[in-house]
């Protein structure tokens, strides 16, 4: 069974949800969509048995990307099966998804982000209003990224409280 982090096995099988859980969806903690991702997931373990050990983290909807935040070292189970799985969750759920890992490195979150284009180089730009961007630079070119860059700014920021700069070096 997925291993949702926050959210008992017998309630996320029965859709009935015990009075902790409940609690926890009353106070946010659980949102509708992480539910909603937990139940497609255990629905999908007949067919991908590695599901059986994916711990889910939290589900964000951004626009038509669905991200889905998975326990540290979870997310190789999660495109193995040559990619099938997401394949599977995109057609269940119509929006393209988007497989991140909780407790990476900076780094990692970055390349997993925008992968398949490599990060050449990050960088903290401290700007004189005392804020900070992350710069990156991508090898490759804009094309070769599956999702628009305003769309993974927006997942960096709400996933990381990252401002991202994004650049491109051939």
């Amino acid at each position: 069974m997925p291993k949702m982090a926050k959210i008992c096995y017998f309630c996320l099988k029965s859709g009935i949800l015990c009075p902790k859980c409940q609690e926890k969806v009353r106070s946010g903690e659980v949102t509708e969509l992480d539910l909603k991702v937990g139940r497609l997931l255990l629905s999908l373990e007949k067919d991908f048995p590695t599901l059986q050990d994916v711990e889910l983290v939290k589900a964000i909807d951004i626009d038509d990307i669905l991200v889905i935040i998975v326990g540290r070292g979870d997310m190789p189970r999660m495109l193995s099966y040559g990619g099938k799985i997401v394949k599977a969750l995109e057609k269940k759920i119509g929006k393209r998804v988007r497989i991140l890992e909780q407790g990476s490195s900076d780094r990692k979150f970055l390349e997993d982000l925008f992968a398949p284009l490599d990060v050449l180089t990050i960088n903290r730009i401290w700007l004189p209003d005392g804020t900070m961007e992350t710069r990156v630079i991508l090898r490759g070119r804009r094309r070769g990224l599956p999702i628009p860059i305003r769309m993974l700014r927006e997942i960096a920021q709400k996933v990381r409280g990252m401002t991202l700069r994004v650049e491109f070096a051939r």
